[in-house]
């Protein structure tokens, strides 16, 4: 993990191992632009963990139990 200014970054590798993303599904969302923000820093990805949770979050799915009450 990265942190500049107190964010927190993670790398793909990260990425992958904490939110179970695989690293090629990571590269092939990159690679449509679709999925969380990321950052490039020469050669390397970084993913902001607000970025991940927000993008992750952003599009619930509405289940029996969520509609009732």
């Amino acid at each position: 993990m990265v942190r500049q200014n107190g964010k927190k970054a993670l790398t793909p590798d990260e990425v992958s191992e904490m939110y179970g993303f695989s690293k090629g599904t990571l590269a092939n969302l990159r690679n449509k632009r679709e999925g969380a923000k990321f950052y490039k820093v020469g050669r390397k990805v970084l993913y902001r963990v607000e970025d991940l949770e927000n993008w992750l979050f952003q599009n619930p799915v509405q289940t029996v139990d969520s509609l009732e009450g």
